[in-house]
């Protein structure tokens, strides 16, 4: 919907310029961007505006948290676990074995870093066979890319060890990476600007009624907490905005902008692309308030006109902001220097290694 508004923008206006719209498949599992960034598709671009669905209507003022996706799969050799155990050489045991010393790495990385997985193979449904293949998906998180390949090194260590104490064989598949966003204040007062004009858009009762449905349905332990991340950069601002939206079904209002420091706790492509151009990112209603996030409620939400409204909404404040970028061009030129600025040297480096290519996930022999 932006890169189709500003196209006509364009035209209605007799001016000349390039929009691009780029589809970009797999912001988390896949890190889709993070792909194309390696091949050079923004390098050319002068400023990349986007956005992403959520439970409230704001700039997205934050860094993000690089990440490495890696499987780590373990081929043993299979027995009677009864009869002749001792033939064998189990694959699980050595996924087991990697998951408890990751546990206990835990407490020697640097607080920021995260690392979750997932046992995509356990080898099989027979308890009484020694598993001869198993598999564990990992998921290595930190503020900064460097951070990340620090702890990725020290997991494969764990992994080796594993395999040594098992007599297994060890696999180490890289699946994908994605940098940290680089925030850039001018052009996300730009967006500011524009999402404050536009404001959000009217919701009927029905639309209301199913919002409330899910909304009464969330335990308050449970709530997101977008809400209160997204309106505290704005100080007092933000606290205001947020006490008066929170018992609402639908965060109906444009929380105040702030500059931010903060490194939300969770991942996205849209990093890569912000290490090469100037990029801002608008966070739009797409799903009824304090929805908690990768939940049933935010799927079955996907399919209403409250996520339609939200998507259409999102392409009208990115194709203004777009309009003003490019009738003042000063505002671009002042983009890049903040980008120049914030990476103080540095350049952009897909983790990613070239002979990796993407993939869909899916648990192994599928």
């Amino acid at each position: 919907a932006a890169a189709v508004a500003f196209r006509e923008y364009l035209k209605s206006s007799g001016k000349s310029g390039t929009v691009r719209y780029y589809g970009c498949p797999g912001e988390e599992g896949g890190s889709g961007k993070a792909f194309m960034a390696r091949a050079g598709v923004f390098d050319d671009v002068d400023a990349a505006l986007t956005w992403h669905p959520g439970s409230v209507n704001a700039v997205f003022p934050f860094s993000s948290l690089a990440n490495f996706q890696v499987a780590y799969r373990f081929k043993g050799k299979s027995a009677h676990a009864a009869a002749c155990p001792h033939l064998g050489r189990s694959a699980l045991d050595a996924v087991e074995l990697m998951n408890v010393g990751v546990n206990y790495l835990r407490e020697h990385v640097i607080p920021e870093a995260r690392m979750h997985y997932a046992i995509t193979d356990s080898g099989g449904f027979s308890p009484n066979v020694v598993q001869p293949k198993a598999e564990a998906l990992y998921l290595l998180r930190a503020p900064r890319t460097p951070q990340v390949e620090e702890i990725y090194e020290r997991v494969n260590k764990i992994a080796r060890g594993a395999a040594l104490m098992t007599e297994t064989e060890l696999e180490i598949r890289f699946i994908k990476a994605c940098a940290n966003v680089v925030q850039n204040n001018v052009l996300e007062r730009v967006l500011e600007r524009n999402f404050a004009e536009l404001g959000v858009p009217e919701y009927t009762e029905e639309e209301i009624s199913f919002a409330r449905a899910i909304f009464d349905g969330i335990a308050p332990s449970e709530r997101s907490s977008d809400l209160d991340q997204y309106s505290a950069p704005a100080g007092a601002a933000g606290k205001e905005a947020a006490k008066r939206l929170r018992e609402r079904p639908i965060a109906d209002e444009v929380l105040p902008y702030g500059e931010s420091d903060f490194v939300l706790p969770g991942s996205t492509d849209v990093g890569d692309v912000s290490w090469i151009v100037p990029t801002c990112q608008a966070w739009v209603a797409t799903w009824p308030n304090h929805t908690p996030g990768h939940s049933w409620q935010i799927v079955s939400s996907g399919v209403t006109p409250l996520a339609h409204k939200g998507m259409i909404h999102a392409g009208k404040v990115l194709a203004a902001a777009a309009a003003d970028l490019f009738d003042d061009p000063s505002l671009i030129d002042a983009a890049k220097k903040e980008l120049r600025e914030r990476l103080d040297g540095a350049s952009y480096r897909c983790a990613i290694p070239d002979e990796v290519v993407p993939k869909a996930i899916q648990p192994s022999g599928r």
